[in-house]
């Protein structure tokens, strides 16, 4: 995760009740007093998840990467931080376009492209024109087009990578992507930094498509759909409001601390089909854009050595995510290009 500048603390951490105080075995078998004040649609979860895999990726000086389930006070069990293609041999990976990982470190997009062979090229649509995609994910991500698997992140955590995906197709397409912000304390949503063990770091995504001509067909913007399906670290599940299809945690406490295991988390379903061109996503907000300084990317080479093609000067691509880019750590885009 990237961590923000200037974050601003709302909330002081606080022991809420007696229920909420208790150890974890019992407050699995208790619903958390500070529960009954969220009334939204989600499934609530207390506490840390049980780890299933404690890292699904190796990289030196990059943190585990775990997979975890959360058991929801009504019962419902989850993946968290979600449920990922990562380690499944039939979803490709995206190719390197910058990662400290591999070691595979261009210096400019034109090198990048210059060193595949076109193995690499994913086919949707067998006399489809073939589309460029440069994608840098905090912090992992998976693309379909038209709900076929066309390129997954392969760094899940960190470090900080950027990729090249590149399919044929046929316009128009459905651009559909899952995004992670990656934990680090399982089901909780955080990981050390600062000094602190619970530090809810943030996401963000930013992409770019070429069609073969090198013209640019598509960014990232406000125009882009952007659901949220799991928000974590929560320490008052009454800070969360629901307006319609928005799920909004902006007035909730972001504050670093050293005891985080008793925090909330929310889970919503992910819905059937939400790869497919024909999914209806016409409910769903829109995304939200985030600056660069925000994000925080002007230290990262794996996004600073491609601002040529990440903020072109005639059609600059905008950091994407839901409302809320440190609490909201599943968020799944969805984009036409006509």
């Amino acid at each position: 995760m990237i961590y923000l500048k200037n974050t601003t603390l709302m909330f002081v951490l606080a022991c809420f009740t007696m229920t909420a105080c208790k150890n974890g075995e019992n407050a699995k078998k208790t619903t958390p007093e500070n529960s009954k004040i969220y009334k939204g649609t989600a499934s609530v979860s207390q506490g840390a998840a049980t780890v299933l895999t404690q890292n699904i990726f190796e990289c030196d000086r990059g943190r585990e990467a775990p997979i975890g389930v959360s058991t929801a006070t009504d019962g419902s069990k989850w993946t968290v931080p979600a449920e990922v293609n990562f380690t499944e041999d039939s979803f490709p990976f995206a190719s390197d376009l910058f990662n400290p990982c591999t070691k595979v470190e261009y210096t400019s997009a034109d090198e990048a492209l210059a060193a595949l062979d076109g193995t690499d090229i994913i086919e949707v649509d067998a006399d489809g024109e073939i589309v460029t995609a440069y994608v840098f994910a905090d912090n992992y991500f998976e693309m379909y087009i038209n709900g076929t698997p066309v390129g997954k992140d392969n760094v899940p955590f960190t470090q900080f990578n950027s990729n090249i995906v590149r399919f044929k197709v046929n316009t128009p397409f459905t651009i559909a992507m899952k995004l992670v912000d990656w934990e680090e304390n399982s089901g909780l949503g955080s990981e050390a930094n600062r000094g602190q063990t619970f530090h809810p770091g943030d996401g963000g995504m930013v992409a770019v498509f070429k069609d073969a001509s090198g013209d640019i067909i598509a960014t990232t913007d406000t125009n882009w759909k952007a659901q949220t399906f799991y928000t974590a670290p929560l320490i008052d599940l009454s800070c969360v409001q629901e307006e319609g299809t928005l799920r909004l945690s902006e007035t909730c406490s972001t504050e670093d601390s050293n005891d985080g295991t008793l925090y909330y988390a929310l889970h919503w379903k992910t819905p059937l089909n939400w790869q497919s061109a024909d999914f209806d996503d016409n409910e769903w907000p829109n995304a939200t854009e985030f600056t660069n300084n925000t994000i925080g990317v002007d230290n990262k080479p794996s996004y600073t050595n491609f601002t040529n093609i990440f903020d072109d000067s005639e059609a600059d691509a905008q950091f994407i995510w839901s409302t809320n880019i440190i609490l909201d750590n599943e968020v799944i885009v969805r984009y036409t290009v006509n």
